[in-house]
């Protein structure tokens, strides 16, 4: 397996480009599984001079996969995905229409998918992870303005510190103390909690019985245990808790071992560390991209689209590809 250093050097060849190193090794991966592959990965773990909302799953996302979806004919897709989540709607309407494209999915995570970033892996029928990746809880976040500034908080905080005010309020001498807190909270605030965990729970339970627990014996039950658990804010204390590859198997989700196959766990890592260097090496903070070259990638401020002449031919040694086709649009911000 080429090592990060190894695919650099190749990024550093004469002739070559982020794009054709990358597009390469997409290419080979296909040809192993005999299955269509969608990259989606984010300059999540090196975020340095990128607006948040432009590496998170957006309702602009939806558009990418249209684009990197046409022109696929099988019927089987593997979805590279590194992502720290997003939008669970966004989410949602990405799912229906991968569902709809295709009858197996498998959801293969080189590092880490967190939050709605493993709400999308548990619409997967199985998930690949190697000894290094992760998961994450799905337990929803709401962004409050506060006198500290911008915070990410768990709804279910939230929901607790509200319980805690009304039981330590029942002595009027703590009104004071509290006050200041709850008036951070806007109107709805609870019944918003409330509805965005109930909606993270359902839509989990509802992918995990309708496909990776589908034909199990009380499919619906099962992923019903496994959505409240992936949701409980009190059992992980954190959002930003790592769910090993073990935790994953322990909490019931069909996972597979990314060493089991080492031609696939060679070509996955190497497409997943030609994306890293291409985002240090450009503009790019975010990349969906099929084997056959087809890409919609994420810029600052707009969306660069690149399709390949018809017909593309089979992996080669990286070479000089072709100018983009460009279309500019407003950031998702």
């Amino acid at each position: 397996m080429p090592t990060w250093g190894e695919i650099l050097n190749e990024f550093n060849a004469p002739q070559a480009n982020p794009d054709s190193v990358r597009r390469k090794y997409l290419s080979l991966l296909t040809q192993h599984t005999g299955r269509d592959i969608i990259l989606y990965s984010t300059k999540w773990t090196d975020p340095t001079g990128v607006n948040p909302d432009t590496i998170s799953i957006t309702e602009e996302d939806l558009q990418g996969f249209m684009e990197v979806v046409h022109g696929l004919r099988n019927n089987k897709l593997d979805l590279i995905l590194h992502s720290p989540g997003g939008s669970p709607v966004a989410t949602e309407a990405i799912v229906k229409y991968l569902r709809k494209k295709f009858e197996n999915i498998r959801v293969i995570v080189p590092q880490g998918a967190m939050s709605v970033g493993t709400m999308l892996a548990c619409s997967a029928n199985t998930i690949v992870l190697g000894k290094h990746s992760f998961l994450g809880p799905i337990d929803p976040q709401f962004i409050l303005q506060t006198p500290l500034g911008v915070r990410m908080v768990p709804a279910q905080a939230i929901l607790d510190q509200f319980d805690m005010a009304k039981e330590e309020c029942k002595n009027t001498q703590n009104l004071g103390s509290w006050l200041p807190i709850l008036s951070q909270y806007g109107p709805g605030m609870l019944i918003e909690c409330k509805n965005a965990i109930a909606l993270s729970k359902k839509l989990v339970k509802d992918w995990l019985a309708q496909f990776m627990f589908h034909g199990q014996k009380r499919a619906s039950h099962k992923a019903s245990i496994v959505a409240r658990s992936l949701a409980d804010h009190k059992k992980f204390k954190s959002h930003a808790r790592h769910l090993s590859r073990d935790d994953c198997k322990e909490l019931g989700l069909v996972i597979e071992d990314l060493e089991t196959d080492q031609t696939l766990q060679d070509l996955v890592l190497s497409v997943f560390h030609a994306s890293t260097i291409t985002f240090n090496l450009s503009p790019a903070a975010k990349i969906i991209e099929n084997q056959n070259g087809k890409a919609f990638v994420k810029l600052s401020g707009v969306v660069n689209v690149f399709r390949p002449p018809q017909n593309p031919p089979s992996a080669r040694p990286p070479q000089a590809a072709p100018a983009p086709s460009q279309v500019s649009s407003p950031t998702s911000n």
